[in-house]
């Protein structure tokens, strides 16, 4: 009897083992599922021509991969040969680059059209949508199938690529790009919280979802990980999306009274006309009837609810009673500061700007560890960078100084500003027409008259009709050293272009008004007589000037140049 007994206890422990196993490899499997990966675009291979009002495929040399001869094409990732090419409005082949036909064994192949975007790179760059019997579902450009044919909506998630809102038996869900269900089709909205982080951009949102009853939509919240952690009977709710936290908060409104949720758990409750949170000193201002309190993050009572107005500027929290204006710090505590000062929180926490207004003007002050910085009295400071300042004097010519009230740039300037994702820093001289930039360290790279600037990823370019400059890592190069694969290279002599190679030889004769530099693609733009034509890297025309373009850079690829309509579409003509 033991030994059975011995016997029936093992088994039950392999079968328990054997259970947990089974949970634990489904959870991985699950867990892997819900991963995705949106694909990275690192080079262009393909691109919609048109000629005629008819569309075809053209590589990168302008060779003609698919005729000319369909109403429309997209190419939903231009790195791979996957062609939609339209005979008529809803009658698509798929094509690849040796125009065979792909995909045939599904029907009406779509692309899926991001939300909200305005770039050529408009599409779910891995996914289709097909039908089948009057539903839809997702294969891959490969062709396999990642969802059977079981919705009767599919469109891409604003603010979320990588995800796909379906519609089943008439209520929404959400899947991934690979098919994996992350919200049960059970509601009758459903959105994205519109959370960001710099680093994940949306990728870490949760979903507003709703139902919709005899008394309106009722709302709750559904995490990343598809866990539903709100109840669905609020009539207005959204994610206080400002708040750089993994906690979720959440501001929600029942029978028109607003309260707030932090994850799971109510910190403040449903009994005000309205909560606003102020992300300068991470505080909601909260009214109840007529009239204003502020309450902290964690549902603490900062500032009592018997104020006719509140504003909150930097650390500060300014609540007028009707009759004067009482000051108090994030902590409810009366502060002892002039209550005509303002203080601003910037980017470098080191610092904050002061703002005094009196009945004559107004006054900004740097502040560092409650030390005003500068000597002379400014009537506009922004900050700029690093322990840079832009200033403004009384005549309203601008300027830059540092912490140290030291004059880096003269104030005298008519414009200043950061160039976009750079430590940069680009000045203007209106009268002159004058534009200096300035490296990080404030010293000067360079000047131009009449400038135009181009931004790119690699190099800034800034240029005018008599010459080009190019400044990369802070500092001026020749062109022959930003574009060391390039043969031949842009040059002027007098008031002609031509081209040269890495040795100064004369490829190309100073001939032309304007010309561009050889583009990835082995083509440059040459312009003579108010048209464009274009030369190849070895300085052969491709098409003499012929071309009436305006005066933007224009792409060239063969005998081919760029378009760019609608929401940032692009294609080739001639």
């Amino acid at each position: 009897m033991k030994t059975n007994l011995k016997k029936r206890i093992v088994i039950i422990l392999f079968i328990i083992i054997g259970i947990l196993m089974v949970a634990l490899i489904t959870n991985i499997i699950e867990k892997k599922n819900k991963k995705y990966q949106i694909e990275e675009i690192s080079e262009y291979k393909y691109f919609v021509v048109k000629e005629d009002n008819k569309y075809g495929v053209i590589n990168t040399k302008g060779e003609k991969i698919i005729e000319c001869e369909y109403e429309d094409i997209k190419i939903p990732n231009p790195q791979k040969d996957v062609f939609l090419c339209y005979k008529q409005e809803n009658e698509v082949e798929v094509l690849n680059n040796k125009r065979e036909k792909i995909l045939t064994q599904y029907e009406n192949i779509e692309p899926l059209r991001l939300k909200n975007i305005s770039s050529d790179l408009m599409y779910e760059k891995s996914t289709l949508k097909y039908s089948k019997n009057g539903k839809i579902g997702i294969i891959n450009f490969e062709g396999k199938k990642l969802t059977k044919a079981v919705y009767e909506e599919i469109e891409t998630l604003q603010f979320k690529e990588g995800e796909l809102i379906v519609k089943k038996n008439g209520k929404y869900g959400i899947i991934n790009i690979k098919g994996k269900v992350l919200v049960k089709p059970n509601y009758d909205k459903v959105e994205a919280d519109q959370y960001y982080e710099y680093q994940n951009g949306y990728k870490n949102d949760g979903y507003i979802v709703g139902v919709k009853t005899d008394e309106g939509y009722r709302y709750s919240y559904v995490t990343q990980n598809g866990k539903e952690i709100v109840e669905t009977k609020y009539n207005d709710l959204y994610r206080v999306a400002d708040i750089d936290s993994k906690d979720i908060y959440i501001i929600c409104a029942e029978n028109g009274k607003y309260g707030l949720i932090k994850n799971k758990q109510k910190v403040i409750q449903n009994e005000y006309q309205s909560i606003d949170y102020s992300k300068s000193n991470n505080t909601f201002i909260v009214l109840k009837g007529k009239r204003y309190g502020v309450i902290s993050i964690d549902g603490k009572e900062i500032i009592p609810t018997e104020y006719k107005e509140i504003n909150i500027a930097g650390d500060y929290i300014y609540a007028n009673n009707g009759e004067n204006t009482e000051i108090f710090n994030t902590n409810g505590q009366k502060a002892d500061i002039n209550e005509n000062v303002e203080i601003i929180n910037i980017q470098n926490t080191e610092y904050k700007i002061h703002v005094e207004a009196n009945d004559e003007n107004t006054v900004y002050s740097i502040y560092k560890n409650n030390q005003k910085l500068n000597k002379k009295d400014y009537s506009y400071i922004e900050y700029l960078y690093n322990d840079y300042f832009i200033v403004s004097d009384e005549n309203g010519k601008l300027g830059i100084i540092d912490n140290n009230d030291s004059v880096k740039v003269k104030i005298k300037y008519d414009s200043i500003q950061r160039i976009e994702n750079t430590k940069l820093t680009q000045v203007i001289d209106s009268d002159e027409n004058i534009t200096e930039i300035y490296s990080e360290n404030m010293d000067k790279i360079c000047e131009l008259k009449n400038a135009n600037i181009i931004n790119r990823k690699e190099y800034i370019k800034i240029y005018n009709d008599e010459e080009i400059k190019y400044i990369k890592d802070g500092k001026e190069v020749k062109n022959t050293e930003l574009f060391p694969n390039n043969t031949i290279f842009a040059k002027k002599s007098g008031n002609k272009w031509g081209f040269i190679d890495v040795n100064g030889n004369v490829v190309v004769d100073y001939k032309y008004q304007k010309v561009t530099e050889i583009n990835e693609y082995g083509y440059a733009g040459i312009e003579m007589n108010d048209k464009w034509g274009v030369v190849d890297q070895e300085g052969n025309v491709i098409v003499n000037p012929k071309y009436e373009l305006d005066d933007k850079e224009h792409i060239f690829i063969g005998e081919y140049y760029q378009v760019i309509y609608g929401n940032g579409e692009i294609y080739y003509t001639k």
